[in-house]
């Protein structure tokens, strides 16, 4: 098996980590399997690397200075290798068989790295290639950066290009848990994930694997997150699922919109939870909430509209909080996902400019980590879809 092994600054914060790291890549290729390494800095060499800059540092040089980080791990990394009879040799921008390469504007150039990347996976039948996350060579062969993130970002590529059956992360953490330990009791390690649900807690905060990583992965490439004290490469941890597609859908059934108007509901604990459980008592299923200062609104299909607003008026009625309910028909939702979508300054403006321009009337966007939702007029529908393939 071909696997490409992230290590984390974390997981090689210390020699007795680096050690760790040293002997599950040894393990692994007394195993018989083909085993990359890409390594970040050292624990907060990084950070520390770039607060020590306290003066106007031309981008070029800022680069080289942060690069030192991940120089000093592969450096690290390799000689501990080299102790337990493995073949290594560490690869860092400059050398001749350095794999990733940017454009002018700072962008993967793809052919090349790809190009260089096949050329590279011709040696790991016999050689364990120990690679600096995060950076990359530009155009000129000067160095530069990946941005935060980027040794994932390195990981994924590079598992993707070399042809790797897997790509393992091995961070501080457990694989990706139900809540974060150091706040919640009994979290545990979820034992798989799909990459759509990851990427949602990775842009709201959690840091597992860097969001723009996973536009690499896709059905054929399995990715694992494993603790560093386990030791082991091949086992344990939270395997991460499915590929992460750009997509645009548009719900086939119209939807009904029900609002209901309230005395400062935002200021009311549990009217959300409340209406909600209403709606679920009865079997009604909700397909988008949407909140606002004085109101909440339900979107639900519109042959239970009628049943979910004699519900929510039987709980208007009983509380004070709550003044009315009204219900508009013939609502289109046409969603738009991808992995692009939050890296993208002006995204909700891209998309709603067009129909403006078109006399559409928007009725409402609910926005997630990773999609965009449109509602319009249900005879807007059709040409609300073409505009939004056409941006796409």
């Amino acid at each position: 098996m071909r696997v490409v092994a992230k290590f984390g600054g974390t997981s090689l914060g210390s020699g007795d980590r680096i050690n760790r790291a040293a002997d599950s890549v040894a393990n692994a290729v007394a195993d018989g399997h083909e085993i990359a390494v890409v390594a970040s800095a050292m624990g907060s060499t990084t950070d520390d690397l770039l607060e020590a800059i306290e003066f106007e540092a031309a981008p070029e040089d800022r680069a080289e200075i942060v690069s030192m980080g991940e120089r000093t791990s592969v450096r690290m990394l390799k000689a501990a290798l080299a102790s337990r009879g493995v073949t290594a040799v560490f690869i860092e921008p400059g050398h001749p068989d350095w794999p990733v390469v940017t454009n002018e504007r700072g962008e993967v150039d793809v052919p090349e790295t790809k190009r260089r990347a096949e050329k590279l996976a011709e040696q790991l039948e016999d050689t364990v290639p120990v690679i600096t996350g995060f950076l990359a060579e530009g155009p000129d062969g000067e160095v530069t950066t990946l941005g935060r993130g980027g040794s994932d970002t390195t990981a994924m590529m590079l598992g993707q290009y070399l042809g790797a059956d897997e790509v393992v992360i091995v961070t501080d953490v457990e694989g990706v848990m139900t809540g974060d330990p150091r706040v919640v009791e009994g979290a545990r390690n979820v034992g798989s994930i799909t990459v759509d649900e990851l990427r949602n807690l990775s842009f709201r905060g959690a840091e597992v694997v860097a969001p723009s990583a996973l536009v690499y992965k896709d059905e054929d490439l399995g990715v694992r997150v494993v603790h560093y004290q386990h030791g082991d490469l091949l086992s344990e941890g939270t395997n991460i699922e499915g590929s992460f597609e750009h997509l645009i859908d548009m719900e086939e059934q119209p939807l009904s919109c029900l609002t209901i108007a309230g005395r400062a509901i935002r200021n009311r604990p549990g009217i959300l939870a409340d209406l909600s459980q209403a709606l679920r008592d009865e079997d009604i299923n909700v397909d988008a909430v949407a909140s606002g200062m004085d109101s909440l609104t339900y979107y639900v299909e519109t042959e239970v509209a009628e049943h979910a607003e004699a519900t929510l008026h039987a709980e208007v009625v009983t509380d004070e909080s709550l003044s009315s309910i009204t219900v508009e028909d013939d609502i289109a939702v046409i969603r738009v996902t991808g992995g692009e979508l939050p890296n993208q300054p002006g995204v909700i403006r891209m998309l709603v400019d067009p129909l403006t321009e078109s006399g559409i009337n928007i009725h409402d966007v609910i926005t997630s980590a990773t999609s965009a939702a449109i509602f319009v007029a249900w005879e807007d529908r059709d040409e609300t879809l073409e505009l939004v393939h056409d941006l796409f």
